[in-house]
Formats: C-alpha cells, sequence, structure tokens
C-alpha cells in the first residue's frame, strides 16, 4: 500500500511564510525599517478580516493556539499566502471577534 503525502506545508513551514509574507508588504508600503507598520506593537502582526477587510492586530502568539491555526489553514485555502493583500482571514468579523476574545 502506498503511502500518500499531503500538499500542505508543515506548520512551522506556514508560519515562517507568514511572517516574511508580512515583513515584505511593509517594505513595498514603505512602512518602518524592519518591515512592519509603525502601530503594530513588537510582538503583533496584522491581519484582514471580513468582507470589507477590517484590519486587526493580534499578538504572535495566537499563532500556536490550535483554534487560529484552523483560521490559517482556512485563510491559505481560500487565498494562499503569496498574495499583495496581506494576511487575510476568511471569516466574518463577528466570528473573529469571538475567538480571539476567548484567546486572550
Amino acid at each position: 500500500m502506498a503511502v500518500r503525502r499531503s500538499n500542505k506545508l508543515p506548520q512551522t513551514a506556514v508560519i515562517k511564510q507568514i511572517f516574511r509574507r508580512c515583513s515584505s508588504l511593509g517594505k513595498k508600503q514603505g512602512y518602518e525599517q524592519v518591515g512592519l507598520p509603525l502601530d503594530v506593537p513588537k510582538g503583533h502582526f496584522v491581519v484582514y478580516v471580513g468582507e470589507n477587510r477590517s484590519r486587526y492586530i493580534v499578538p504572535i502568539s495566537f499563532l500556536s493556539r490550535p483554534e487560529f491555526q484552523v483560521l490559517l489553514q482556512q485563510a491559505e485555502e481560500e487565498f494562499g499566502f503569496d498574495h499583495e493583500m496581506g494576511l487575510t482571514i476568511p471569516c466574518p468579523e463577528e466570528v473573529f471577534q469571538s475567538l480571539t476574545s476567548t484567546l486572550r
């Protein structure tokens, strides 16, 4: 019996891809030298949520939480991580707000 390999990247590779993507977006848009917008505190990153792409600043610690990883997997499946629009989470804002409030 043959073993099927998944097309999915390992979790650590996906997280590294997110960080690279965030920093390259910052450089293109004229943000501070390290590639992050000036209003994003150290240890946080930006995501866009909902139909209106509302901007949220979330702690990096969320990346290790299984609940947030589900959202990242959905984002990868729907949008991929290689696009100009920033990290977009495909869920309604109310759901995102509810989830992040329980993670804090």
